[in-house]
């Protein structure tokens, strides 16, 4: 049997996941894992966290085992895919070391990512180097596991780009060793899901539905949900564009029949917010209780969840240990390799 693709993803802990992350990206990787042609490789990136995050490091403290709980919930399989932290992987930090004098400051200022990010951050000029050069972590965090497949949004094709041009830099000066990655985009329609309020789902704006809000939780989220402000009586004709219960349902619901018929009758009038608000929370509660249920299952035994992840650093450090030494022996710095 030919060798798998090698998958490499991740996320930042900064807090729960919210079914965002689960439509965008979670739901695309248990797929993935589940059809037995990759070795997936699934970080917390505890490490790139800090960058932006490093006065409060109890914040990435107290989001990576949420994380782990996140991930197992949504059915991420630990004896399928290698769940690692990013911070118990040295040779991360001196393939990023390399890395970096291979790549331009004026490079890294001109990464489209990093700009917009850097405006959102409000920065200004007190961007931590640790933030501008992150790009170059992550250009060792795949090519550590020499990942041929990175499932990356629109947004971030510039990191991947970059990823790339540090390996041809590199393979061009020292000889073929690292791989230049491609890049899987998620199947139309599972991109980013807008928040609650219709802006950018986000922890920071309040806007989220987490994988772990209780059924009461989701309810009074789904009962402050944006609709359409013309929409003041239940006669009135309403307007299904920009409506989040709308596309709410759009994703979430099976039934798209009878999601149809309400969009009909709700533009006819004569349809209330809170009876479509009240079908949301169904459709959302059969989707959301299994996982909220693992979740809980698996946080009543966190030993076994940190074990989990001390096996999964373990077997990533050696893989990474490896390309590391691969590394050093082609740029003629394993002095006493023989010894």
């Amino acid at each position: 049997m030919a060798d798998k693709e090698i998958i490499l993803t991740g996320d930042r802990p900064t807090g729960k996941m919210h079914i965002g992350h689960w439509v965008g990206s979670l739901q695309n990787r248990v797929e993935l894992q589940n059809l037995g042609k990759y070795d997936s490789f699934i970080m917390i990136a505890d490490k790139q966290a800090l960058t932006d995050n490093a006065r409060d490091p109890e914040k990435i403290h107290r989001s990576l085992t949420e994380v782990a709980l996140d991930y197992l919930a949504v059915g991420i399989d630990p004896s399928k895919s290698t769940i690692f932290v990013q911070s118990q992987i040295p040779a991360l930090s001196e393939l990023t070391e390399y890395y970096l004098n291979i790549v331009s400051v004026g490079r890294l200022q001109r990464n489209p990512t990093v700009k917009t990010e850097i405006q959102q951050k409000q920065f200004g000029e007190s961007i931590p180097a640790g933030f501008l050069i992150y790009p170059v972590s992550q250009a060792a965090d795949i090519t550590a596991f020499k990942a041929t497949v990175v499932p990356v949004g629109d947004d971030q094709e510039p990191m991947l780009e970059q990823t790339r041009e540090i390996v041809r830099s590199f393979n061009n000066i020292y000889g073929d060793v690292l791989v230049e990655p491609t890049g899987y985009f998620a199947p139309k329609g599972m991109g980013r899901i807008p928040g609650l309020d219709g802006r950018k789902m986000s922890k920071s704006l309040g806007n989220a539905i987490y994988l772990s809000d209780d059924a009461d939780t989701l309810a009074k989220k789904v009962k402050s949900m944006y609709t359409d402000p013309l929409h003041i009586n239940i006669a009135d004709p309403g307007h299904i564009e920009g409506n989040m219960v709308f596309t709410y349902l759009d994703i979430f619901g099976d039934d798209k029949a009878h999601i149809a018929q309400l969009k009909e009758h709700y533009q006819q009038g004569g349809l209330g917010d809170m009876k479509i608000k009240r079908y949301l929370i169904d459709v959302l509660e059969e989707k959301l209780a299994p996982i909220r249920q693992r979740r809980l299952e698996y946080a009543q035994n966190m030993d076994q969840v940190l074990k989990m992840l001390k096996e999964g650093s373990d077997h990533a450090n050696a893989i990474a240990t490896q390309t590391l030494d691969e590394v050093r022996h082609v740029m003629g710095v394993d002095y006493f390799g023989k010894f």
